[in-house]
């Protein structure tokens, strides 16, 4: 049996009738490429009543989205909507940049666009501004890598505004993104082994020299110093781990996990390491009395009360 259509509820739908159930059937706009209308019908059951405030439902629900879409902009799908969902996900200190060049960058420029009118020429406009005077104090224009970054930003971000159907597509996939420089070859500055041992001579009486000697004899990053715990390390098979690392994001303190393999490495202890690392855990028996060697989820390198060396 065909349907047979009822009144309509509004322009947005109506309810139809095959058989003996009804239907709220809503309007979805135009096929972008037949140019047809697309309507979606909805079961509603056998009651007509129940049918006209489904379709009612629906229909405000389509407009009131409709509206919001509209009228969202590019600095409040940022701030409020995309970035938050990304904080779980994201390294704090990632988040952290994300969150700095969103507020210093983008939405000085192109915020109060709203997010469905967001065009390539936005993005290039915003990018060439940013090279020419994009700098915070004033003092000329960001670097090229930074901007490579924000162009990275906004297309991740206009990627997932796409496929939740905000936009219809990715204007940051069409717009000319900047090219980074091709990286010079800097000449590196090492120390000798004699300077090297003049400096670990020099600091023989600082709290933190057994730190400087793991990071001179390991090649450990001051984050993964400062990260690692008690239970990283074994004296007694001169082992030690790096699974983790100690940053600092807004001056709060932040562990992040090694992803990577050279992130995540065990490296062998000379005796002499070994000696200074005995010594040190010593030294902290003394100086703090609730120091406990025994418990594996005390920092190495704390402070004297027993909290992390902050990294900065």
């Amino acid at each position: 049996m065909s349907a047979q259509p009822e009144e309509h509820i509004d322009m947005q739908g109506y309810v139809a009738r095959k058989g003996d159930r009804y239907y709220a059937v809503i309007y979805e706009g135009t096929d972008p490429i037949t140019g047809r209308e697309r309507r979606r019908w909805h079961p509603a059951g056998t009651d007509r009543a129940d049918a006209e405030r489904l379709a009612i439902d629906l229909a405000r629900r389509r407009l009131d989205d409709g509206y919001e879409r509209s009228s969202l902009t590019v600095a409040v799908y940022l701030t409020q909507r995309w970035l938050p969902s990304k904080k779980l996900t994201l390294r704090a200190s990632t988040y952290d940049s994300y969150r700095r060049n969103i507020d210093l960058h983008i939405t000085p420029s192109i915020g109060r666009v709203p997010l469905r009118r967001l065009r390539p020429d936005h993005l290039e406009r915003l990018y060439a501004e940013l090279a020419d005077h994009g700098r915070a104090d004033g003092a000329g224009g960001l670097n090229p890598k930074t901007i490579v970054e924000i162009h990275i930003i906004l297309r991740r971000a206009l990627d997932d505004a796409a496929r939740r159907g905000l936009v219809v597509s990715n204007p940051a996939r069409l717009a000319h993104a900047p090219k980074r420089r091709p990286l010079s070859s800097p000449t590196s500055r090492v120390w000798t082994a004699a300077q090297l041992n003049q400096f670990l001579t020099g600091t023989s009486d600082h709290r933190y020299h057994t730190a400087l000697w793991v990071t001179a004899n390991t090649g450990m990053r001051r984050g993964e110093i400062l990260g690692l715990r008690w239970g990283d390390v074994d004296l007694d098979q001169e082992l030690l781990c790096v699974t983790r690392s100690l940053v600092s994001v807004g001056y709060e303190l932040h562990e992040t996990r090694g992803k990577s393999r050279t992130a995540r490495r065990n490296i062998n202890l000379d005796p002499t390491t070994t000696a200074l690392l005995r010594a040190w855990r010593q030294r902290r028996s003394e100086e703090d009395p609730e120091f406990d060697p025994d418990d594996p989820s005390g920092h190495v390198f704390s402070r004297p009360d027993g909290a992390p060396t902050h990294p900065q």
